[in-house]
């Protein structure tokens, strides 16, 4: 469970409302929520990792071609 306290007395609650939203946001509690709202077979969800892991091999290799300039 994620919570925030306040610094001191004289925080606006806007403030604290964006500290909380960023900690929500940095932890991917909400991300894995939005996962689970649908079922997905186990099959897919090998192919959708495996091109994840594809896609990042690919950008890795442009931005070494990028740095080496060419």
């Amino acid at each position: 469970m994620i919570q925030v306290t306040r610094k001191d007395s004289k925080e606006s609650v806007e403030n604290l409302l964006r500290r909380f939203s960023r900690k929500v946001q940095q932890s991917g509690v909400l991300v894995e929520a939005k996962m689970g709202q649908y079922f997905e077979k186990p099959l897919s969800k090998r192919d959708r990792r495996s091109k994840a892991i594809v896609r990042r091999e690919r950008k890795a290799a442009k931005i070494k071609k990028l740095k080496l300039g060419k």
